[in-house]
């Protein structure tokens, strides 16, 4: 008898074979009907897969990740059928399932509009409402080889021939559409009430910007046409959040082209703000022990030979000087750790002097290639709160734990604690050329962190290959307001550069030892960290963080000398305040204060003058009447003072 473990730990026997959709039918018929795919064993499959052995078995449906890529995957092979259908001539890249939709790339002569997107789209329903068979079969790598450059499909070869030589290759035939896919995919498209074509943008070939410019058409599928309609209400307020147009609506930063590509133009209001971040971060930090260094913004490529980023990282860096002509050859910074170690190598160390916390405001440049650079996401120049740690062995969990309470202090003050997720990024044992050191200290190094983020009691999840060159690493995850995840802030223990360095202390009985080091950040990128909060406040910063904290309107120009009088009070108690003397109506004036998110608006006119008082509007709780400007300014300085959010 075949034994089959299901999730909820019951066990269904079955006498041979059998396929997922037949043990989901001897569930349940409307199991059946939901069911999407398939895991057995921890792999996903298709509810074609035939078990054979005794098996652990979960059921997918549209609620789960696994269903919901299962039918957007599905949906992606829909796109291209309906592509060829119309552009005989495209050829067929890659078209997978992705966070909250899916995409496929196209070899076409001219880039789709938002005409062809209609067209296709329509194409699309038509093909979902005729609901071909979907069939699956594999052929021998010669005879796939073939079956594409029949078609005249050369991306589809060239990803056959980078499989492994025994590689099961399989294809899914919809209708008279046959494409490349491991799958999986859906029984019937029948379910599938709602596709949507959202917009098309250029993508290279394998995300390399050396190959070939590609159309790659976004798309998302879900059964409702109520929970399609959501999720687009949902992308439309992602939109009027997303930071890089927000930001430049709030005159927070822009961009030129006489610039340059990842280069921001950070605006006073915009730089108001990262100045405020960068005060209280370097603040915070000595009170924890940090010394404060500065060093160079480039260096002779020696210094990143020695530490390994000239082997691992060239192709990251902006190189001034050329090595084959022997001149001095200079690179701009893409880490601060070589100059920190260069300064902790200036002198001698006893054991007593350790842990020493070095930290660092730090501007560095990474040669990012074009396709991947977004608004102040990703950019070739950026401004880091670097810093290292240099202990002893006995040392390293209790530092460790001091970078983590530190992040989590930030996070918590900036309001966005809950927002984020923690990420364990270890190497590829299967990749070593991409890393310096022994196997054999990477699993002790990891085996130590482990140990480390478990008495911590993180919740984290563990991602193969993802691990700096030199050590394992804490990641700490954001997801922006399109759903795409990115790291903000990571600490990495490192057991390799402190001996290339030839670091060392000298121990309680006199001998010399190499000490461990902590990478470490404190608030990640500011402009990767303003980025997050324009998008997590729409714009509408807590009184502590905005640009411009408080502004005072006089309703005619007989009390602009009051107005002034509280904006020079005000700022020299150290509140960002202005005023708008502009002869427009009061009612005018306010709108557009309220439009720039400032937090408290000040209305003064006669009464207000006679009183000492002010009309106050704030943010928070609306139209609040005549309030004593003493009173009003205490407020704001508490909360200013406390980080009230």
């Amino acid at each position: 008898m075949l034994k089959i473990t299901l999730k909820d730990g019951s066990v269904k026997e079955f006498e041979s074979e059998i396929s997922v959709l037949d043990i989901t039918k001897s569930i349940s018929e409307g199991l059946a009907r939901n069911a999407c795919c398939g895991i057995v064993n921890g792999e996903v499959v298709d509810l074609r897969y035939v078990v054979t052995t005794d098996s652990e078995l979960s059921i997918c449906t549209f609620d789960s990740k696994e269903g919901r890529d299962a039918v957007r995957h599905s949906i992606s092979h829909v796109l291209a059928y309906a592509v060829k259908r119309l552009f005989p001539s495209a050829k067929l890249a890659i078209g997978p399932a992705i966070e909250n939709g899916f995409y496929y790339d196209f070899d076409i002569e001219k880039a789709f509009t938002a005409e062809d997107l209609v067209k296709i789209e329509d194409e699309m329903k038509k093909i979902i409402k005729e609901n071909p068979s979907i069939e699956r079969f594999t052929l021998p790598r010669a005879e796939a080889i073939k079956l594409m450059e029949e078609a005249n499909e050369l991306y589809k070869v060239e990803l056959i021939t980078d499989l492994p030589e025994d590689e099961i290759i399989s294809f899914y035939k919809m209708g008279d559409f046959v494409d490349l896919c491991a799958g999986p995919h859906l029984m019937s498209l029948k379910a599938v009430k709602a596709p949507k074509l959202l917009r098309s943008a250029g993508a290279y070939w394998r995300g390399d910007e050396k190959n070939k410019m590609l159309s790659r058409i976004y798309g998302t599928a879900f059964l409702k046409k109520a929970d399609l309609d959501a999720h687009l209400e949902a992308l439309e307020e992602a939109i009027k959040r997303d930071h890089n147009k927000l930001g430049r609506e709030l005159q927070l930063f822009t961009t030129d082209e006489n610039v340059g590509q990842g280069l921001p133009l950070f605006m006073p209001k915009g730089a108001k703000i990262l100045q405020t971040l960068q005060r209280w971060v370097e603040d915070e930090e000595e009170k924890r022990g940090y010394l404060l260094t500065k060093t160079p913004n480039m260096a002779k490529n020696n210094l990143y030979k020695v530490s390994g980023h000239w082997d691992h990282y060239k192709d990251g860096m902006f190189i001034l000087g050329d090595e084959d002509k022997d001149e001095e050859v200079i690179a701009l910074r893409p880490m601060t750790c070589p100059f920190q170690f260069s300064i902790y190598n200036a002198g001698q160390h006893s054991y007593r002097d350790l842990p020493i916390r070095y930290a660092e405001t730090s501007t560095l440049c990474r040669k990012e290639a074009s396709g991947e650079m977004h608004g102040l996401i990703r950019m070739r120049q950026f401004t880091l709160s670097d810093g290292h740690i240099v202990c002893a062995p006995d040392q390293l969990e209790e530092e460790f734990r001091g970078c983590v309470d530190l992040i989590n202090y930030i996070m918590t003050t900036l309001g966005i604690d809950g927002d984020i997720t923690y990420r364990f990024s270890k190497w590829d044992p299967n990749n070593t050329e991409k890393y310096i050191g022994s196997p054999e200290s990477w699993n002790s190094t990891q085996s130590l962190m482990k140990e480390i983020l478990d008495h911590l009691k993180i919740d984290y999840v563990e991602a193969e290959g993802e691990a700096a060159f030199y050590g394992p690493k804490l990641d700490i995850q954001f997801k922006n307001v399109h759903g795409k995840e990115d790291t903000i802030i990571t600490v990495q223990i490192d057991f390799a550069l402190a001996e290339r360095f030839g670091m060392s202390y000298i121990d309680k009985n006199g001998d010399k030892k190499i000490p461990f080091v902590i990478h470490r950040s404190s608030i990640g990128c500011y402009e990767r960290t303003l980025a997050m909060l324009i998008e997590k406040y729409a714009g509408a910063f807590p009184t502590w963080l905005a640009p411009n904290q408080v502004i005072v309107l006089p309703i005619s120009d007989k009390y602009n000398d009051y107005a002034e009088s509280i904006v020079k009070d005000f700022k020299n108690s150290g509140i960002k305040a202005t005023a708008d003397y502009r002869a427009e109506k009061i009612g005018y004036k306010i709108r557009e204060a309220r439009l720039e998110r400032t937090p408290y608006i000040l209305v003064v006119g006669e009464k207000e003058l006679e009183s000492n008082e002010a009309s106050v509007r704030s943010r928070k709780n609306g139209e609040e009447g005549p309030l004593a400007v003493n009173v009003v300014k205490a407020r704001i300085l508490e909360e200013i003072a406390t980080r009230s959010l």
